[in-house]
């Protein structure tokens, strides 16, 4: 999708339009192009970005940390496949145990997520990154990758264009409750993240 400013006017155009941030346009009365991706945005949301295991399992004590993962170098890429815009998002998880002890094999559920609109989620699978610690070594890691498609037509917007000098070429056009919302059911995130039990979302909450 592209912004279009024209003086004090703002229009939201089809992502097929031509032009690229910065370009300028002497249609409408003018104004300058700024370019918003209709791919979903990647992330981590607070909280779920770690997880800690006990043993016994019951206890939250520091001295019954048995296992402790963290997600990272989380990268994104995204592409046309027909009518929609595919994200793919790779991330790192990396594990440390308390004791280096005989070869282990520790499996962590983590969620993939299709977020619309910051509240709505549109689509959302759970898998599982196995963590291998080799004998006598407290360090592991895994690479992970996980995906998720949004129709192209649905991270699209269509608004007319405002011409400068016209009344409400004046008004920031995301004070409009419409476009806002607008803005908003266009807008995907793609979230990944442990998949936590309750009190694991308080212990990270809490620690």
């Amino acid at each position: 999708m592209k912004l279009r400013l024209a003086g004090l006017a703002a229009v939201i155009l089809l992502s097929a339009c031509q032009h690229s941030a910065g370009d300028l346009t002497t249609e409408n009365g003018g104004g300058v192009y700024a370019v918003r991706s209709a791919c979903p945005i990647a992330g981590v949301p607070a909280g779920t970005g770690d997880i800690t295991l006990f043993n016994p399992a019951d206890s939250t004590d520091s001295r019954a940390i048995d296992v402790t993962a963290a997600i990272s170098d989380v990268r994104a890429t995204c592409q046309d496949v027909g009518d929609d815009e595919v994200s793919t998002v790779t991330f790192t998880i990396v594990g440390l145990r308390r004791n280096n002890g005989p070869a282990r094999q520790v499996i962590l559920p983590y969620f993939d997520v299709a977020l619309r609109g910051g509240t709505q989620i549109a689509a959302k699978q759970v898998g599982h990154a196995v963590l291998s610690f080799a004998a006598g070594d407290i360090h592991a890691w895994t690479r992970v990758q996980a995906t998720i498609r949004v129709n192209r037509a649905a991270a699209t917007i269509l608004t007319r264009p405002r011409k400068a000098g016209e009344a409400e070429a004046a008004v920031d056009p995301m004070s409009d409750p419409r476009v806002a919302r607008a803005v908003a059911d266009a807008t995907f995130e793609h979230l990944v993240g442990f998949e936590l039990t309750q009190d694991q979302i308080k212990y990270n909450a809490t620690r």
